[in-house]
């Protein structure tokens, strides 16, 4: 596939085209985007889910005098025999991690950075469901998977858009209705960030949500701060050599701002921490503690590979790689590794590859810094055996 390739998934557009046209500018509707789709769960399976301790899960249910009530999981066996007939919706979070069936999604979007995706929700909603109108601050993706939903598109939102008063949903006061579609199973919708939308199911229905992530900037300059912070020694601090006699010693003036400011630039200015940090962050696993780890040793790995062995990556983990300086730059949920450049081939795989294997991995075992990176990712989580 190419950037000038056909995309049935984008309607035919070419993902040079849609990025183009649409990305973070306008809304699409792609009819039959994946054609035939059936969803890979039930909505039996999706509620069972929704009863596990790990994973998160919400029901947002319409009715009386609280129009909108917000319930967390995990929920009791018993909640879905209590809820009404309609006007409620069950949202759980972050399938693909559980379900590898719905993590194979995330691949139809491989013109887009694999980093940049966040998860894939799944949510069901009894007829006359939804969350109410709304605008997300990251594009998503909506696929319908089962049934039929309507949904209206509005306005262009933002921070002084006025909500309706509710502690924990951020439902829109007012919503100006600009079009409006129907979808069926197979049929997508594209959304870019602070676009009001309305989600109404017609029937028994299933979504996908592919969300992807978009860090604000008060999340980059606080992390990043803190990031840069742990490599500056005390003695680094704002000094005023050649500064002149003060003519009002009350004033700060211009000319301290200015040094202030070149202190802060030469801090921000170097592109290869700011690399480094960016893809910790963005590799920054949702469920950290799902990365448990192998204890394991050069030998233990080759005997294992030898007996037909498969290391995949851990469902939860997160990976991406980049280049500086003729180096390699790995990063494995939340960390980073700064590798010689011979090893580009293997970063790639390790972070692309649906399985690695004796086949692919022999003649990376025979250097001693390429078998030290795959003990490394084992030990940490990000690499597993299949059949753990």
């Amino acid at each position: 596939m190419t950037a000038e390739s056909p995309l049935q998934l984008l309607g035919g557009l070419t993902a040079r085209e849609f990025l183009r046209d649409y990305w973070q500018k306008k809304p699409l509707l792609i009819r039959q985007a994946i054609a035939d789709f059936e969803s890979p769960l039930s909505p039996d399976e999706l509620a069972g889910l929704s009863l596990e301790e790990e994973i998160e899960s919400r029901l947002v249910i319409e009715h009386g005098e609280q129009p909108w009530e917000l319930r967390r999981g995990p929920f009791a066996e018993d909640t879905y025999q209590n809820l009404p007939e309609r006007d409620w919706t069950l949202l759980v979070q972050a399938v693909d991690q559980f379900i590898p069936e719905v993590a194979e999604l995330r691949e139809q979007f491989s013109f887009l950075p694999s980093w940049r995706i966040d998860d894939v929700m799944i949510s069901f909603a009894a007829p006359g469901g939804g969350v109410g109108p709304h605008f997300d601050n990251y594009d998503v993706f909506l696929l319908q998977g089962h049934g039929q939903r309507r949904w209206r598109i509005g306005q262009m939102c933002d921070a002084d858009s006025p909500l309706l008063e509710h502690a924990e949903l951020r439902i829109l006061a007012e919503f100006e209705q600009q079009e409006e579609w129907l979808l069926e199973p197979g049929d997508m919708l594209y959304l870019p960030p602070r676009l009001a939308h309305y989600g109404t199911a017609e029937n028994d229905c299933m979504t996908y949500s592919i969300g992807f992530r978009a860090p604000s900037t008060a999340e980059v300059l606080t992390h990043y701060t803190d990031f840069i912070a742990q490599f500056l020694t005390d003695e680094e601090r704002y000094s005023d050599a050649g500064a002149l006699p003060a003519s009002d010693p009350q004033q700060i003036r211009p000319d301290a701002v200015q040094r202030l400011r070149s202190m802060l630039t030469e801090q921000l200015s170097d592109d290869r921490l700011l690399l480094s940090w960016f893809g910790q962050f963005m590799t920054e696993p949702r469920y950290p503690e799902r990365l448990g780890g192998c204890a394991i040793d050069d030998a233990e790995l080759l005997d294992a590979l030898h007996q037909g062995a498969l290391l995949v990556r851990n469902p939860s983990a997160r990976l991406a790689w980049s280049e500086v300086d003729g180096d390699v730059l790995l990063f494995a949920s939340g960390n980073s590794r700064l590798l010689p450049g011979n090893l580009r081939d293997l970063v790639r795989s390790i972070c692309a590859a649906d399985a690695l294997h004796l086949e692919n991995l022999a003649a990376w075992l025979k250097d001693d810094e390429a078998a030290k990176l795959i003990l490394e990712l084992i030990r940490q989580g990000s690499l597993e055996f299949a059949d753990e």
